[in-house]
């Protein structure tokens, strides 16, 4: 039985927590936040505890703890996690700079805790069936992923909220780390970049293109890779996957196959692999080290932009 907590309430914090309660031989001995109706409501929802500080939370032992928190307080929460010995799942991203996630991954280390990093997207079983289909042969990636603008979010802009599931998946899906990287980017409707296209080349030549923004009416996420041998297409709202043949100049045709993909909640999966990791004694699916680079990846396309 893994002793587990939640500290951060909110959209997110509350999926966690209810991924746990759902889970055999877990047992939630704790849930942090500030707002006194949040932890009301969890209480009367879950029946679980709840505490307004983190050393309330770390009074109870947990072996496990998810933080769920605005990015900016991510390095407190983690640093005090983890020098505490607590296997840590942060949600993306590691930290608000490189610098502080450098600190997390080191502390992890030093402790033998697993850290994990919340990049979710991972766990779409859209994305396992893309990566599954992919050889050597990737030439292009494109990814769009847009949404209506986000109130709850105010410490962050698009790129390191919806722009680093892709900054992730770019890196998972190649194979490679990033060589290059450009971006423009604009602010509509708040202190904060809300749009923006990303353009990159990997180390493995492979080139990227990522188009994000939080000014669309709807929600978007759009996967497309082209290879030499095939062109594949997701759609991972849906959990879809198409696969098309290269097209004959011949018979000016092309044949094409959906893939089954079998529908289900990332974040579960997520949550499983994190506590997988733990009693197994395993490395985290998604390290410390990937949130650091998707980290350092951000602060060249910022130092991009203000050039």
């Amino acid at each position: 039985m893994l002793k587990v907590g939640v500290v951060g309430l909110g959209r997110m914090g509350g999926v966690h927590l209810r991924n746990y309660t759902e889970m055999p031989d877990v047992e939630v001995v704790g849930v942090v936040d500030v707002n006194a109706k949040a932890r009301e409501d969890v209480t009367a929802r879950f029946g679980v505890p709840t505490f307004a500080t983190l050393d309330e939370l770390l009074a109870q032992k947990p072996d496990a703890v998810s933080v769920c928190v605005p990015t900016f307080l991510h390095h407190e929460a983690g640093m005090r996690l983890l020098e505490n010995g607590v296997s840590t799942l942060i949600e993306k991203p590691l930290a608000a700079t490189a610098a502080e996630g450098a600190e997390l991954v080191a502390k992890a280390k030093e402790t033998g805790a697993v850290l994990m990093v919340g990049h979710s997207e991972r766990f779409n079983p859209a994305i396992e069936r893309v990566k599954s289909l992919l050889e050597d042969d990737v030439i292009s990636v494109q990814i769009e992923r847009v949404s209506p603008y986000p109130v709850r979010i105010q410490d962050v802009g698009v790129i390191k909220d919806l722009g680093s599931h892709d900054i992730d998946l770019i890196r998972y899906l190649t194979g490679s780390d990033f060589k290059k990287v450009n971006v423009v980017a604009s602010a509509t409707f708040g202190e904060h970049e809300d749009s923006a296209v990303i353009t990159a080349e990997m180390e493995n030549g492979v080139l990227v293109q990522i188009a994000t923004n939080w000014v669309s009416p709807f929600r978007g996420r759009r996967l497309n890779v082209a290879c030499k041998s095939r062109y594949v297409a997701a759609d991972l709202i849906a959990q879809s996957v198409m696969e098309y043949s290269p097209f004959s100049e011949v018979e000016k045709t092309y044949s094409v196959r959906e893939w089954p993909v079998v529908a289900r909640e990332p974040i579960k999966s997520e949550l499983t692999a994190f506590l997988d990791a733990l009693r197994n004694d395993t490395p985290a699916p998604i390290t410390g080290e990937d949130g650091l680079e998707v980290l350092k990846t951000f602060e060249r396309l910022f130092d991009n932009l203000n050039s």
